[in-house]
């Protein structure tokens, strides 16, 4: 059977060229005799894949030598209660709500203080990206979180919160590594990597160092706590091997790709030409403020619910899989990350556009 065109959110679509080395190497790990799945990750060998991978995502990012880059288990979902345990030192942090994941961050965050909501675009769905260059923000905040880019609605923050000097925490998972992007600003930046990175299972935290302590509540949990993290190297207890190595080999495709100058051209190109269909399509429509749109996720419909699903059930049949909107929101939705060639982009819109002249 050959591989199809996969539009998931995640699990997400990985560079075939990753996935055949992967496949190659899944007896014998460079003449170890064994699989990655295998060997101990207190090993020479292992301890050489995540170091490799360390300094390959410092390089692609330009991460500077004061920031740790910590690879955690428990997805981006686990650091929704890390960041107020190991930031809250007030008890009081601002959110902006952009989306699902953001109001879960929120929510989680009331239970270890005052999460306060200084924005939101609630009301209109989530389509578009709060104005946040004048947040009522606390003085004496902890910390300002944002979800960059929201992959259910299909928004993305073009330009950074004004956060009136407090730190900035961002959640990148559906963005994370599709474009350069200054560490400096942050203080804490992490993603899920089974989006845009590698498989399911592991978060990449990226957080400046002045901000890992052991100032934390009595009750904060010994894996959630940075410190222990990155004492220990991420290797604290057994981390998730598997994603770590894959993940590694993602980078080193991105950097034979030319990084992530390259990666950020190629994406606003693939990004164009759904986008521009959408804009004269009288069938489909998107669904986000213009200027809010996500290069990651396009999400789009129909004038009703039953055209939505006979479209992503002849999509699926095409080769087209994964088109079904977020349970939350209907429609359809594309997500269109590094790994998805310009063709199947292409593919899309003529399938797309043959749909909608058959029923003109």
């Amino acid at each position: 059977m050959s591989r199809v065109y996969n539009f998931s959110a995640g699990p997400a679509v990985l560079p075939e060229e990753v996935l055949k080395q992967a496949a190659a190497e899944m007896l014998d790990y460079n003449g170890c005799g064994m699989s990655i799945n295998e060997m101990s990750h207190r090993s020479k060998t292992f301890d050489s894949v995540i170091q490799t991978a360390e300094q390959d995502i410092r390089d692609l990012m330009n991460i500077p030598d004061n920031y740790k880059v910590l690879f955690l288990q428990g997805g981006a979902s686990q650091q929704f209660a890390a960041v107020p345990l190991n930031l809250m030192k007030n008890g009081k942090a601002a959110y902006i709500i952009t989306g699902q994941w953001a109001k879960k961050a929120y929510q989680e965050a009331q239970k270890y203080g005052e999460a306060i909501e200084v924005a939101s675009s609630a009301d209109k769905t989530f389509s578009y990206i709060p104005d946040c260059s004048d947040l009522p923000i606390p003085d004496d905040a902890d910390y300002v979180y944002i979800c960059e880019n929201n992959t259910i609605y299909g928004t993305k923050f073009k330009t950074l919160p004004n956060t009136k000097g407090h730190i900035l925490v961002s959640d990148v998972s559906s963005c994370f590594l599709s474009e350069p992007v200054d560490v400096t600003k942050y203080g804490v930046i992490y993603g899920g990597v089974q989006k845009n990175v590698g498989p399911a299972g592991l978060v990449i935290s990226i957080i400046r160092e002045d901000l890992i302590t052991d100032d934390v509540p009595v009750y904060t949990p010994t894996m959630l706590k940075w410190k222990t993290q990155a004492d220990n190297g991420s290797l604290y207890n057994t981390p998730n091997c598997w994603s770590i190595y894959m993940c590694g080999l993602v980078f080193k495709w991105l950097k034979a790709q030319g990084g992530l100058e390259e990666m950020k051209k190629r994406n606003e190109e693939k990004a164009a030409i759904l986008y521009d269909y959408l804009d004269q399509s009288k069938m489909f429509k998107g669904t986000v403020r213009k200027e809010d749109r996500s290069l990651m996720n396009v999400p789009f419909i129909t004038e009703s619910d039953e055209l939505n699903a006979e479209f992503i059930a002849e999509a699926t049949k095409a080769g087209f899989v994964s088109l079904k909107g977020h349970r939350t929101v209907g429609g359809m939705r594309a997500s269109i990350y590094n790994a998805m060639p310009i063709e199947g982009v292409r593919k899309l819109v003529e399938f797309m556009d043959k749909f909608e002249k058959e029923r003109a």
